[in-house]
């Protein structure tokens, strides 16, 4: 399962016992994985402080993990038909994302736990802040130029009646710069070929005799030319209506349909030459963030095991990872019944929900005994 629980409990030897009984049980009964997470001794600071910054790092945590999954979402756009190999671009660094929380290490270089931590939480807010701009603005010029190159493959899309005729006819097609004589396009559904061939000349006057050619055909009919004078266009194109023919509004402009090729040629160029750095952008501030993120759980379980187990700091921390998604309910009935003395009135209610405690209102799957926070990689599937 790509799913892990992180809690920590006191670092007391009652509590250290607890913590041999959990991973006791959990192994026997093989419901998680559990390993240490080591968390670094952070500057406490005030309790005010503490409380203050439980709060921020509870909405910086929902910032960065929808950060980092709008950032999955994006790879999985830019890499179009190969966005099965999605995966391999989405790693931290450079190891699949449940290596690197199974061994997750503080990095000290990049957030010096000597800091106070409020400096520890704003480096981090702003370094996702700014991989955030980046990916808008990024993202945004990828998009606009893909979305342009999209409409422009669309024009050559669809049937005869919408799609563009640029690409299909050239100027030998046309009678051009004639002042008498006009090329027109006429669509014929299949089943009128023939039709067409015996009736075009004579469906008005002045049309010029075997001038009619196919140039290309759908499933539903075929794309004709046909000659004629100037004057006579308006009564051939009604006497075609009746006929079942229809006239394709084409004007062949010759420096349109130059523009309009190296305006595709372009767009396939630019999007060929920002691919592979976005994708590589992409790669790298994944990383960065979902870095960040674990870092942020990092930070929660500190602050939350000080603010509910007391100073001085002395806390155990555990990563766990449910071995089946069917056992989660089980592995939650252990932890709560061995850590059920942390807080023996909401243990109760927790394991007994029938169980009415006047005055004490709790929500089953957010409070529990012990400090917890949940870690998700599903979604990144």
């Amino acid at each position: 399962m790509s799913e892990f629980w992180l809690i920590s409990a006191p670092g007391d030897k009652e509590n250290v016992q607890a913590l041999e009984r959990m991973n006791t049980v959990t192994s026997k009964s093989n419901l998680s994985y559990n390993t240490k997470f080591a968390i670094p001794d952070f500057k406490v600071g005030t309790l005010d402080s503490l409380v203050g910054l439980s709060d921020e790092l509870g909405k910086l945590d929902t910032f960065a993990e929808s950060l980092i999954r709008r950032m999955a979402q994006s790879v999985v756009e830019v890499m179009e038909d190969s966005k099965g190999k999605a995966q391999e671009h989405l790693l931290a660094n450079g190891v699949d994302l449940t290596s690197f929380v199974t061994h997750f290490e503080w990095d000290m270089a990049k957030y010096p736990a000597k800091q106070p931590l409020v400096s520890v939480v704003d480096t981090i807010a702003k370094q996702l802040a700014q991989i955030e701009m980046d990916l808008k603005s990024r993202t945004a010029a990828y998009n606009t130029l893909k979305t342009n190159l999209e409409n422009m493959e669309k024009k050559s899309m669809g049937n005869l009646f919408t799609r563009t005729l640029s690409d299909i006819v050239s100027k030998e097609d046309f009678v051009l710069d004639s002042e008498y004589l006009i090329t027109l396009l006429v669509i014929v559904p299949k089943p009128n070929y023939s039709q067409w061939q015996k009736t075009y000349e004579s469906l008005s006057d002045m049309v010029v005799p075997r001038s009619t050619k196919l140039i290309t055909e759908d499933k539903e009919g075929g794309l004709f030319t046909v000659t004629l004078f100037r004057k006579v266009i308006e009564d051939f194109k009604t006497k075609a209506k009746e006929n079942k023919f229809t006239v394709r509004e084409f004007y062949y402009d010759e420096k349109e349909i130059k523009r309009e090729r190296e305006e595709m040629a372009r767009l396939l160029s630019d999007k060929k030459q920002q691919y592979g750095p976005l994708l590589r952008w992409l790669k790298v501030n994944f990383s960065e963030a979902f870095i960040a993120w674990i870092h942020i759980k990092a930070l929660r379980v500190f602050v939350e095991s000080v603010l509910r187990y007391g100073l001085p700091v002395n806390f155990q921390a555990v990563l766990l990872q449910p071995l089946k998604k069917s056992s989660t309910k089980r592995l939650r009935e252990v932890l709560n019944s061995v850590f059920r003395h942390l807080d023996e009135v909401a243990a109760t209610s927790i394991l007994d929900a029938s169980v009415e405690i006047p005055g004490l209102q709790l929500n089953n799957q957010d409070y529990f005994p012990y400090v917890y926070f949940h870690i998700d990689l599903s979604l990144l599937d």
